[in-house]
């Protein structure tokens, strides 16, 4: 395509482009908007490199102009302008999200990678928003998905925007190299499954909390308990897996003071419950809290709340009321209905990229689906609180409108529909744009992802739950001016061509 604009000498021609979602993902009713520190990243450090232009060649036809080649190795963003919603908001299909400005050339060429970096984090936002509304604030959220990401690089930033998104940590530890995301996790079945009873060992010493304690043999101590919990939880101690146990004498001496032990390899209940049990109980004796259990497999809701039961047994029994509330770690394919259901998919929108204007002049994407009408030309972006405090309504106008005033009476039009509109008047209005990008450098300080993660939060606070909800959410309105409807259905009926019959 830039080769085709400079052919028609458009390669200069001022453009803005809207990046935005027709339709929000998972069924949902809202967006969480990412990846803007990463599309500025791209944007800074844009450059054509010899080597791209060397590729070009091989492919290009041989009539192709040398003058061509030129031009293109001295494309850069120093002209370019991007406007941009605060990384972390709430935003709505049809808004949008960027607004980049610049000679056509270098913005068309800058689509792909825009999308791809809006695209894919956006979604992974929006869904760990949603497991947070799930689970409520009071669960921790882990993310284990890296062997299951597209990639490394696909895996990093699900890390990096599941934490954004609002949870509260990850196994992935590049993840919390490079980001400072916080790093929680525990061992593998493979790591309990490797050890056999014959290697108990070579577990070895531990070193007490009390440093000025000498390091005692650990799972001779195990052993003792063990016999005296089996009967509490009335289970046979042969029935239990000694292989396993020594899995987490092995765990919890490397991590006494952060030990969470995979139960579920043999036989939750029976096996891993008691194991973990005596190996808590006697870290406890060398001046260690074992932080809990992970569950992997099984009725995740039903033993969840057999294994709270049966700790409480072990806790009132030998007079340990900090084991009664041990973490309980969920894993294995989580999704909403089961945190829904322990409580009492990755599918949706993708960003769309579409020339509003160029030289001045608005342009309008028509299609036979509405949903794919985009909104012409350049348009402010506001949102209009009501007097409880909650978001009411998106609203867009034209760019030249004066920014509509806090108590005055606003009409609000649906974009496409005549007759869905309604007057409000605001208790409060937010601009929701900033420069980002102008002059070859960035405008405005970029948060760091702990606060883009509190944004997030502060954000999903300012709407009502109806709103959020899993099952049937209230749509949320995204709204015109009376000026930008009036501007986009006449430029609307001037651009769609006249039928005829005969």
């Amino acid at each position: 395509m830039v080769y085709g604009y400079w052919k028609a000498g458009k390669q200069n021609d001022n453009a803005t482009f809207d990046l935005y979602f027709r339709k929000n993902p998972f069924h949902g009713e809202f967006t969480i908007f990412a990846g803007l520190q990463e599309c500025l990243h791209y944007i800074e450090n844009f450059k054509i490199t010899d080597e791209d232009v060397a590729y070009l060649r091989t492919v290009f036809p041989d009539t192709t102009e040398e003058e061509f080649y030129t031009f293109f190795k001295q494309l850069n963003t120093s002209e370019v302008t991007v406007m941009a919603v605060k990384e972390g908001s709430v935003v709505f299909p049809k808004e949008p999200l960027l607004v980049i400005s610049g000679p056509l050339a270098v913005t068309q060429l800058m689509e792909t990678t825009l999308l791809t970096l809006v695209n894919y984090a956006s979604l992974v936002a929006t869904n760990a928003a949603r497991f947070r509304l799930a689970a409520g604030p009071g669960k921790t959220l882990l993310e284990f998905g890296l062997r299951r990401a597209q990639g490394p690089n696909g895996g990093l930033s699900a890390s990096k925007y599941s934490y954004l998104g609002g949870f509260d940590g990850t196994s992935n530890v590049m993840a919390g190299m490079l980001y400072g995301v916080p790093i929680k996790g525990t061992h593998a079945h493979s790591f309990v499954s490797s050890f056999n009873p014959s290697e108990e060992k070579q577990i070895g010493k531990l070193q007490p909390a009390d440093k000025s304690k000498p390091p005692r043999d650990f799972y001779p101590e195990t052993v003792k308990w063990l016999k005296k919990i089996a009967p509490v939880l009335k289970v046979v101690q042969s029935e239990t897996n000694d292989g396993e146990r020594v899995g987490f004498c092995a765990y919890a001496t490397a991590f006494p003071t952060s030990f969470l032990a995979l139960v579920d390899t043999y036989n939750v209940l029976r096996s891993g419950l008691p194991n973990f049990c005596a190996v808590a109980l006697t870290l406890y004796d060398f001046g260690y809290k074992a932080l809990g259990i992970r569950l992997d497999s099984g009725d995740l809701a039903y033993l969840s709340q057999e294994v709270r039961k049966r700790l409480k047994m072990v806790a009132e029994e030998f007079d340990a009321p900090w084991l009664k509330k041990t973490t309980i770690v969920a894993s294995n394919d989580i999704n909403e209905d089961t945190l829904l259901s322990l409580n009492q998919q990755l599918s949706g929108g993708w960003c769309v990229f579409k020339l509003i204007e160029i030289s001045g002049s608005p342009r309008m994407k028509l299609s036979e689906d509405v949903e794919k009408v985009s909104i012409p030309g350049k348009k402010n972006l506001y949102r209009l609180y009501g007097h409880d405090g909650k978001a009411l309504v998106d609203l867009m106008t034209k760019s030249r409108e004066e920014m509509p005033g806090v108590g005055s009476r606003i009409l609000c039009r649906h974009p496409v529909l005549e007759n869905k509109r309604a007057w409000v008047s605001p208790s409060k209005i937010e601009d929701l744009y900033k420069v980002y990008w102008k002059d070859g450098k960035i405008q405005e300080s970029i948060p760091s992802i702990s606060e883009s993660r509190e944004h997030v939060q502060q954000s999903l606070d300012s709407f009502r739950g109806d709103h959020l909800r899993v099952l049937n959410p209230t749509p949320y309105k995204v709204s015109v001016s009376d000026n930008l409807y009036e501007f986009m259905h006449k430029l609307w009926l001037e651009s769609a061509p006249i039928g005829e019959l005969s």
